[in-house]
C-alpha cells in the first residue's frame, strides 16, 4: 500500500471514529452528571454518592481488558463495536432500576453501562494505529475532540431529559440515561458498520509486508512493550484519580449549597468541554514540544484545579466552573501525553493487548478515586478532597524525571 493510500485510509478511519464519539460523548455524560445524585436519592446517604462513578469505573476496568483482548483477536471494529452495545444495554437498566426503586439492579446496572464509557476511550487507539509518529498525537486528539458534542450536550439537557422522564412516568434523574442508551447503541452500530478496512489490522498486515522487505528471520515472538509505557499508564492513573474524585462529589456539594440542577448540569458540560475540546492544540503540542513537557503541564493544571475547588465558597458559581474547567483541562493533558507514550511504546502485534491493560489500571484508578471521594468529604470536607488530589497529580512530575534520566 503506498503512503497516498495509507493516508486516505487513515482519514476515512478518522471520521468513523469522530462519528462514534460524538454519539459516546453523549452516553458518557448521563452517568458524570446525574449519577451521584440518583445514588444519594436512591441510597438515602451522602457516603455513597461516589458508589456509581466506582461502580460503573470497575465496569469500565473489565470492558477495557476484553475490549483489548477482542481488539487483539479481532480488530478495533468488533471490539470497540460490542463495547459500545454492552454499555447501551447497562444504560437502558439503570432506567428500569429507577422505575421500580430497585437498588440491586441499578448496582448491577451501573457497573454494566461503565463498558460504554472505557470503549469511548479506548476510541482514541483506533485513530493511531495507521498514524505516523509524527502525528499519533494530533491523531489522539482528533477522537478525543469529537466527544465533545455530545458530552457537552448531555448535562446541558438534564433538565429537558428529566422532564420527558417525568412524561414517561419515570424519576427525572433516571432521564439523561434514557438519552445514554441509545446514544451508546447508536456508536456501536456506527463502528460495526463504517469502520473498514479495519486499522489495526491493516497495520498488522503492513508491518508484516515491510519485514518481509528486511533482512533477517521474521520475529516469532511479540515483543513487549519499551518503558515509555509503564510512564505513561502511570500519567494517566494518577490524572484519573485526581480527576474522578473531584468531579464525583462536586454535583453533591453544589446541591448542599442549594444550586440546582441547571447550574450542576452547566458546571459539569464545561468541565467535560474542558476535558476533550482543547484535544487539538493538545495534540499539536504533545508533537511539536513532546510528551514530556505536556505531562508536567498536566500536572500543574490539575494542582491549580485542586486549590482553585479548594478555596472556591459554596455558593461561588464562577470559581467552581474556573476550577472544574481547570480539572478537565488538566486531565486532558495528561490523558494525551500518556497515550502518545503509551503508543510509541508499542507495535501493531502487541499493541491492543496492552492498551488494554493499561486502560484497565486508568479505570481501576478512577473507580478508587470515586469511592474514595465520598468517604473523604463525609470524614472531612470537599475542599480537603479538592487539594489532596491536586497535590497527588504532582507525583507523575519525579516519575518523568526519572524516564528522563534513564533515557540520557
Amino acid at each position: 500500500m503506498s503512503d497516498l493510500e495509507r493516508a486516505r485510509v487513515q482519514r476515512r478511519t478518522l471520521r468513523v471514529v469522530v462519528a462514534a464519539q460524538v454519539l459516546g460523548g453523549a452516553g458518557l455524560a448521563a452517568g458524570v452528571t446525574v449519577g451521584a445524585l440518583l445514588a444519594q436519592d436512591m441510597l438515602g446517604s451522602d457516603g455513597l454518592a461516589g458508589l456509581p462513578v466506582a461502580l460503573f469505573t470497575l465496569g469500565s476496568a473489565l470492558t477495557a481488558y476484553l475490549v483489548g483482548r477482542l481488539a487483539q483477536r479481532s480488530g478495533r471494529r468488533i471490539g470497540l463495536g460490542s463495547g459500545f452495545a454492552v454499555g447501551g444495554a447497562g444504560a437502558a437498566l439503570v432506567v428500569v432500576a429507577a422505575a421500580i426503586d430497585s437498588v440491586p439492579l441499578l448496582l448491577v446496572s451501573l457497573f454494566v453501562y461503565g463498558a460504554g464509557s472505557a470503549t469511548n476511550l479506548q476510541a482514541r487507539y483506533a485513530g493511531t494505529d495507521l498514524a505516523t509518529p509524527a502525528t499519533r498525537g494530533s491523531a489522539i486528539s482528533v477522537a478525543l475532540v469529537s466527544t465533545t458534542f455530545g458530552a457537552v450536550a448531555g448535562p446541558n439537557l438534564v433538565d429537558p431529559l428529566g422532564n420527558l422522564a417525568t412524561e414517561l412516568g419515570l424519576p427525572a434523574l433516571s432521564g439523561p440515561f434514557l438519552l445514554a442508551a441509545v446514544a451508546y447503541l447508536a456508536a456501536g452500530a456506527t463502528l460495526l458498520t463504517f469502520l473498514r478496512p479495519d486499522p489495526l489490522l491493516l497495520a498488522r498486515q503492513l508491518d508484516a509486508q515491510a519485514a518481509e522487505h528486511q533482512d533477517g528471520p521474521e520475529p516469532t515472538i511479540v515483543p513487549a512493550p519499551d518503558r515509555g509505557a509503564y510512564v505513561g499508564a502511570t500519567i494517566m492513573v494518577l490524572t484519573q484519580i485526581s480527576m474522578v474524585a473531584i468531579m464525583t462529589m462536586t454535583p453533591v456539594h453544589m446541591r448542599h449549597h442549594q444550586h440546582d440542577l441547571s447550574a450542576v448540569g452547566l458546571v459539569i458540560g464545561l468541565h467535560i468541554a474542558a476535558m476533550y475540546l482543547p484535544s487539538l492544540l493538545t495534540g499539536m503540542l504533545v508533537d511539536r514540544l513532546g510528551r514530556t513537557f505536556v505531562a508536567i503541564a498536566s500536572g500543574l493544571v490539575l494542582l491549580a484545579a485542586g486549590v482553585t475547588a479548594a478555596a472556591s465558597p459554596g455558593d461561588s458559581l464562577a470559581l467552581m466552573i474556573v476550577a472544574l474547567m481547570l480539572l478537565g483541562l488538566g486531565w486532558n493533558l495528561g490523558l494525551i501525553s500518556g497515550t502518545a507514550l503509551v503508543v510509541d511504546a508499542t507495535v501493531p502485534a502487541n499493541r491492543p493487548r496492552v492498551q488494554g491493560s493499561i486502560d484497565v489500571l486508568v479505570a481501576l484508578a478512577g473507580a478508587g478515586g470515586g469511592v474514595l471521594s465520598g468517604a473523604v468529604v463525609s470524614m472531612s470536607s470537599f475542599a480537603a478532597l479538592s487539594l489532596g488530589c491536586g497535590l497527588l497529580a504532582l507525583a507523575l512530575v519525579p516519575v518523568l524525571m526519572w524516564q528522563a534520566r534513564a533515557a540520557a
